[in-house]
């Protein structure tokens, strides 16, 4: 799977729209920035049939160093949180149905299926 890039995205949206790439690039960086401000107030932003984002606190806890097995308080850490929503889910399930199931029933598959010999 490839990595797609904002700019990427910027210039898709420019083109299908007929607009200035500058003008769209402006428009998605203000939308990013808009939602980066409200989960920053705490705010959660919902999407309808897109998802969801919203902020959640991690507990403190304690954690071990594997190298020198040494454990170390971690401390309460603020994470965002994003669940999918239900058209999205669709969508994604619609374009990639080859990725269903857990990651070990993928790595199995990917295991058990044949395996192409090098070129020579």
């Amino acid at each position: 799977m490839a990595t797609v890039t904002k700019k990427e995205l910027t210039d898709r949206i420019a083109e299908g729209l007929e607009e200035k790439r500058v003008l769209v690039k402006d428009t998605i960086q203000r939308f990013l920035d808009e939602i980066a401000n409200e989960l920053a107030k705490g705010n959660r932003l919902e999407f309808r049939d897109f998802g969801v984002f919203e902020v959640r606190l991690r507990k403190p806890r304690m954690a071990q160093n594997p190298r020198t097995l040494e454990r170390v308080p971690v401390p309460v850490k603020v994470t965002v949180k994003f669940k999918s929503g239900r058209v999205l889910k669709d969508t994604v399930q619609k374009a990639l149905p080859h990725l269903k199931g857990s990651k070990s029933d993928r790595a199995s598959a990917a295991a058990s299926a044949p395996q192409s010999p090098p070129p020579a």
